[in-house]
């Protein structure tokens, strides 16, 4: 149920995005923020309370990183890509496991691939950068190596964890 209702709010933000300038990537919580539109390459600045163009140290690194997400998650790769270039630290572990999620998903399979890698150098643990990469995988015909990120997965957060799960269902659809 809480898959297909993200999946719904998704598919509608990127209807959002196919038909007319982008809405912002705020957080939500209330505020106005949420409604304004932006231009691709630009970021809404809630203190401001305009769109600016994105660059590096335009806004907290938190702010970028929750845009270039949202912007990776509705489709909007090469703009995501943008934003998330902007944020100062391209160490942090979450710049770079959606730098790779908007890698992969414009095609760039094996770009995306060394963006998880990079990630998971710096967090063994963070399982969603190893679903994405094992999703990486299965894009690239290396079932063996999917497998093994699943197991990975199974070991530091279980069998019944979303992100074992995803991969699971994605590894059961591409076996014949």
């Amino acid at each position: 149920m809480k898959k297909s209702l993200l999946m719904g709010a998704l598919v509608a933000l990127a209807f959002t995005f196919a038909h007319g300038p982008a809405f912002s990537m705020g957080e939500g919580g209330g505020g106005d923020d949420s409604g304004q539109k932006c231009k691709k390459g630009e970021v809404w600045d809630k203190k401001k309370k305009k769109c600016v163009k994105a660059s590096s140290g335009v806004l907290p690194d938190e702010d970028l990183y929750q845009q270039g997400r949202a912007l990776a998650k509705a489709g909007e790769y090469d703009w995501a890509l943008s934003v998330l270039a902007a944020v100062s630290n391209q160490n942090d572990p979450r710049v770079l496991n959606y730098t790779g999620y908007s890698y992969r998903k414009s095609g760039q399979i094996e770009k995306g691939i060394g963006y998880y890698q990079k990630a998971l150098a710096i967090d063994p643990n963070f399982v969603l950068a190893r679903e994405y990469l094992g999703e990486g995988y299965i894009a690239s015909g290396r079932i063996d190596l999917a497998k093994a990120e699943l197991g990975e997965i199974a070991t530091r957060c279980g069998t019944t964890c979303e992100e074992y799960q995803d991969l699971a269902e994605e590894l059961e659809k591409a076996s014949p």
